[in-house]
């Protein structure tokens, strides 16, 4: 009994400083997608290039995701959350320098470093819950992937609006040194109280093995890709510009709009667990993940159409895009509690590494779309395309609906 409670506190420890991490990464990640976005409009950059330079930020992802399952199984999930850390901070740095330094090269490929470091740091954080908690205890699996979900979507929301705050105050290249600061006093913190042991497979893991996946995991990542290539299709580069360009926004209210959206969307996130559990009083069934996608589809169809007729674009943009936050936020947590019950325990990040592979896929076909659409048709067909790529998202998701029909795991 007594090795129960001391296991269940080291758990609980090992779990704190895991989303301590997560947490100051999103916020410094966060506020860089905003600065990078602004800054660079600020400088003259229309919506493609600066789409552009995000490119290796996802592309990178796609790759670190997969590769990076594969090294957390083997090295261990402690040490390529460290590494990510330390690669962030590298990329920060690369930033800081003065402006003729700051070329479309230089930044591609700062942020391709930064986008390596956000998916090794993401995928250690989400491994790790699975090995921190036991296989019968999926109730509370559930709710330790949606307070970390959620919370770190809350701080990324802080982070946008920290963004927006830092160029105003205290310039591109002084923002950049102050997030890197903070971030190597977070790697030193990690170094040296993060469990060593933690991911680690128990047999060797063959890099032979990282597409070998089951139906299951294949559906759903499949259903993810379509899920976030339709958020960032609008959201990533179309939204911030469209709201500077159409509105008159400034920096500062792009930045606060934007990060009030994120927070929002990361509270919803985190109360997932009752929303969905309202009427089952259990766990969520595999079907509830084609359910919520199509009531989004619809959502953002309605969007759409309002936008493309000129229908008070302005308040149909404002409510539209509070209701498909929460919505989506859903969604979204659905995802990762599944992706985190169905990966195997043993090398749980292989699974996990690759369900995100398919996520940092989709941001990146929605990214690449969400320059050239806006840049091309306007705010509405980029909505066009969420639309139909939220259709596929559900379709994708049914045949996970048997699952659904194999013994329940226990909600405790």
């Amino acid at each position: 009994m007594m090795h129960n409670a001391t296991s269940a506190q080291q758990s609980l420890r090992q779990y704190m400083l895991v989303t301590f991490n997560y947490w100051n990464f999103t916020l410094t990640d966060g506020a860089l997608r905003m600065l990078v976005v602004l800054y660079f409009h600020q400088l003259g950059y229309n919506a493609l290039t600066i789409a552009s330079l995000f490119l290796f930020y996802e592309f990178f992802g796609v790759v670190t995701n997969l590769v990076g399952g594969w090294l957390g199984a083997r090295w261990g999930l402690n040490r390529t959350m460290n590494i990510g850390l330390a690669m962030q901070i590298l990329a920060l740095l690369m930033l800081a320098l003065p402006n003729p330094w700051l070329t479309i090269p230089w930044v591609m490929a700062a942020q391709a470093l930064s986008g390596i470091a956000k998916d090794l740091n993401k995928m250690s954080a989400k491994s790790a819950i699975k090995t921190l908690v036991p296989d019968e205890q999926q109730g509370a699996l559930y709710r330790w992937v949606a307070i970390l979900t959620g919370s770190k979507n809350a701080l990324k929301g802080a982070g946008f609006f920290l963004g927006g705050l830092l160029l105003a105050v205290l310039g591109f290249q002084q923002a950049m040194l102050l997030m890197a600061s903070v971030l190597t006093l977070v790697l030193l913190g990690s170094l040296l109280y993060l469990n060593q042991e933690m991911g680690k497979a128990k047999h060797k893991v063959k890099f032979r093995h990282l597409l070998a996946k089951s139906a299951a995991i294949n559906w759903l990542s499949a259903a993810r890709l379509c899920l976030f290539a339709a958020r960032d299709v609008w959201f990533v580069v179309a939204l911030p510009v469209y709201l500077g360009e159409v509105f008159g926004w400034s920096h500062l209210w792009v930045g606060g709009f934007l990060a009030i959206w994120v927070m929002g969307y990361g509270v919803v996130q985190g109360l997932a667990p009752k929303i969905t559990n309202r009427k089952t009083h259990g766990l969520p069934q595999a079907s509830a993940l084609s359910f919520w996608a199509f009531l989004l589809t619809l959502l953002t169809f309605g969007i759409a159409a309002a936008v493309q007729y000129g229908l008070y674009p302005q308040q149909v943009i404002v409510i539209g895009l509070l209701s498909f936050g929460a919505i989506f936020a859903i969604n979204s947590s659905l995802h990762s509690y599944w992706i985190v019950r169905l990966a195997s325990g043993d090398g749980v990040s292989m699974d996990v590494g690759f369900y995100y592979m398919a996520n940092a896929s989709g941001r990146l076909l929605g990214t690449i779309a969400s320059g050239a659409l806006f840049q091309w048709a306007g705010l509405s067909a980029c909505l066009w395309a969420s639309a139909i790529l939220l259709a596929f998202a559900s379709l994708l998701a049914l045949p996970l609906a048997k699952i659904s029909n194999a013994k329940p795991l226990t909600a405790k």
